[in-house]
């Protein structure tokens, strides 16, 4: 194999396949990238048995088709450091040689054909989505699932196609995130499955054009998601997803909108005296506007106040976790609306036209 490639376009691809081609992988092999040239295309390919990624570069010139399979990671580092602005490889059997203006490095490979087999996606694709919005309903939801719960379904977020929507759903069992996207086209019949959220954060990492559309196809075990670009595969989480809808508030009743940005502000002010401890901060809304608190023992309080915000409700004080209210304001839009009820019911923020996030109060006494 032998090219001529465009060095950043390169380190982008690297830096996505470095994703799943960790060091903490047990097997070195799978601390690989394979690399493959074939006419007028470089395609990068790494795999953890569990996540899949395959990385097409078309910013090249193949003058030698072939594959070889080095580390990622110093693979990576040395594309990292390079200045050159393209960079050249020659695959020597288990060899590759890369060269620059002023450099040449020999990197030590492993045999190509003990790469494990990346699933492909086999058949029509179940619906078609723009990456723009998929991404923007993932960074919706994805903060909000579960690290490592022993209630392994909720390690991921829920998808749901809906007829022409994707609804996506996370939760920890404190809070829960749901967002959605219109579909370019949806073919057969309703379908939901779990995607773990590795393999979400790693299409958060990928470049993609904002109108580029990803075809994506469920089956029992498997998500496959492509596009021009690159293709992302990965095994689904098992486990049935908990009844969302039972959680989501509908009847609070006291209802205020504010500006997203003066109160994640106020939030973060109002946390820097708040601990573990101190268990959160408290926020009373009243006539004359909102005012939240942080306290920690021994320490001090901090007090802010939100004025020129309009509610004709009857007063309630309530208190959250400030991470977990930070975590969705920073995600929602130019404006939000907080619904209450009572302080021992969950408060529900809703933010554009499919933006919901329930989160559960603290006790501050």
């Amino acid at each position: 194999m032998k090219f001529i490639c465009d060095r950043l376009a390169l380190l982008e691809g690297l830096s996505a396949a470095s994703a799943v081609a960790t060091a903490r992988s047990t097997k070195p092999i799978l601390q690989c990238v394979r690399i493959t040239g074939t006419k007028n295309l470089v395609t990068l390919t790494a795999y953890d048995q569990e996540v899949g990624l395959r990385y097409h570069i078309r910013q090249v010139d193949v003058t030698k088709p072939g594959e070889t399979l080095v580390s990622c990671e110093r693979l990576l580092a040395i594309v990292r450091e390079s200045a050159d602005e393209t960079m050249s490889f020659e695959s020597d059997e288990d060899t590759l040689h890369i060269r620059g203006a002023d450099s040449h490095f020999t990197v030590i490979g492993q045999s190509v054909r003990e790469f494990p087999p990346v699933p492909d996606l086999e058949g029509d694709a179940d619906f078609s989505v723009k990456v723009a919005p998929l991404r923007d309903a993932v960074e919706h939801t994805l903060f909000a699932a579960a690290r490592e719960n022993t209630r392994y379904a909720i390690n991921g977020v829920l998808w749901q196609k809906k007829g022409k929507t994707l609804q996506l759903v996370a939760t920890d069992g404190r809070r829960l995130a749901m967002s959605a996207a219109s579909l370019e086209k949806s073919v057969g019949d309703d379908l939901q499955a779990i995607v773990p959220a590795k393999a979400l954060a790693l299409l958060g990492r990928l470049h993609f054009g904002g109108d580029e559309v990803m075809n994506v196809k469920i089956s029992a075990n498997q998500v496959h998601m492509r596009t021009e670009q690159a293709e992302l595969s990965s095994v689904l989480v098992e486990g049935h997803f908990p009844k969302y809808e039972d959680v989501i508030p509908r009847d609070n009743d006291k209802k205020i909108t504010l500006k997203t940005d003066e109160f994640l502000s106020a939030v973060r002010r109002s946390a820097v005296l708040s601990t573990v401890d101190s268990k959160g901060i408290r926020i009373a809304i009243g006539p004359e506007g909102m005012v939240i608190s942080g306290k920690a023992h021994e320490q001090g309080e901090a007090v802010v106040k939100l004025s020129g915000i309009e509610y004709t409700g009857s007063p309630i004080t309530i208190g959250f976790n400030p991470e977990f209210l930070q975590d969705a304001l920073k995600v929602c839009g130019e404006n939000l609306t907080l619904e209450l009820k009572e302080p021992a019911r969950p408060g529900l923020i809703r933010s554009g036209p499919v933006y919901q996030y329930v989160v559960m109060p603290v006790s501050l006494t």
